[in-house]
């Protein structure tokens, strides 16, 4: 019997130390806008496309360790980085069912600003904070 309580003991300890995606010595989780490039010039409407690493990109309501999804600032500033990104503000979109890419349709000509940020189930930034930004000018 104690050496059924030792593994028992030994592994429930494993995993409350396991890393996770927001955890020390978890594979490093990093998210890239891959369209549109750094400085490109685009026609309307614009594709954003990303791609992510060290974390799965789910729909929010999966709540697991490892997982997030993607928002997207548009021409906004970030929010604060400890609290839920707020829903209905415009520039703020949310890809709640795990996209990973997003038609901008509505940009006037001229420079923009995308940040994406990878967030959990509940909307909050991962911590560290897992964010891509790139500029680009609509012709």
């Amino acid at each position: 019997m104690k050496t059924s309580m030792a593994v028992i003991l030994t592994l429930c300890t494993a995993a409350l130390l396991a890393p996770t995606a927001q955890g020390q010595g978890a594979k490093k989780v990093t998210v890239k806008i891959t369209s549109p490039t750094k400085g490109a010039t685009v026609t309307s409407p614009v594709l954003v496309k990303l791609t992510a690493t060290g974390v799965r990109i789910t729909p929010a309501t999966v709540e697991e360790p490892g997982t997030g999804h993607h928002h997207l600032f548009v021409d906004h500033d970030l929010t604060p980085l400890s609290d839920t990104i707020p829903k209905g503000k415009p520039g703020i979109i949310h890809l709640g069912r795990g996209q990973t890419e997003f038609q901008l349709d509505s940009l006037a000509p001229g420079p923009h600003r995308v940040i994406a940020v990878i967030a959990d189930w509940r909307h909050v930034p991962l911590n560290p904070p897992v964010v891509d930004t790139v500029t680009f000018t609509v012709k």
